[in-house]
């Protein structure tokens, strides 16, 4: 926290921790820790507004957010070397970030309202309408995929985030989780059916109400 009592922006306070490499040790251990440092925070930087974003949508909360933030970037710091990234960054810390936001949604005692600013839901979650009755239906809706997805499977939540919220094809969803497309298809079909019937239900008592 600064002196002024207002948050420190998560950006700078997680490169600060990438770069926290003693620069006195001049062993070969501590020379390639420098070395994955410099690497880590270049990445940081690429990625870090894909990992952010990710967990908003999962959470609906940007503190949430920078926690999940926070929480990826700190746990490869503390790993002693840089993992492989197959199939690639950008999939691995998208679902590195789906899986810490899964974990806050999972330790709530009741689930958190998703906020509708800056979120860009996939077509499960897409509604154009602006009245008041729609945006309270909206939020519920919301509400009600979010404390859904604490009740999945690790595998069938992170298959509906990375589907319906990320926007990654069955194949792109199989190769990142090292299963095959039918796999996929399969879940996310069983997934879909029981949302549907659980938004079906919530939307039958909204509107006789």
């Amino acid at each position: 926290m600064s002196g002024d009592g207002k948050k420190e922006d998560p950006v700078t306070v997680t490169a600060t921790h990438l770069r926290a490499v003693p620069e006195r040790d001049e062993t070969p251990k501590a020379t390639a820790a420098k070395v994955g440092a410099v690497e880590l925070e270049a990445l940081f930087r690429e990625h870090y507004d894909r990992v952010f974003r990710t967990a908003y949508r999962i959470t609906g909360s940007a503190s949430d957010a920078e926690d999940v933030l926070q929480t990826v970037f700190l746990r490869l710091v503390r790993r002693e070397s840089l993992p492989e990234f197959s199939p690639g960054a950008a999939a691995y810390l998208t679902r590195a970030a789906i899986n810490a936001a899964l974990d806050i949604i999972r330790a709530r005692s009741t689930a958190q309202a998703v906020a509708l600013e800056e979120v860009e839901p996939g077509e499960l979650m897409a509604s154009p309408r602006q009245s008041p009755e729609a945006l309270h239906e909206d939020r519920e809706l919301r509400r009600l995929i979010q404390k859904s997805l604490g009740r999945m499977s690790q595998n069938a939540a992170e298959m509906f985030v990375l589907r319906y919220f990320e926007g990654f094809d069955n194949h792109e969803i199989a190769q990142m989780m090292g299963t095959s497309h039918l796999v996929v298809g399969v879940l996310l079909h069983r997934t879909r059916t029981r949302l549907r019937k659980e938004i079906g239900e919530y939307l039958e008592a909204y509107h006789e109400a």
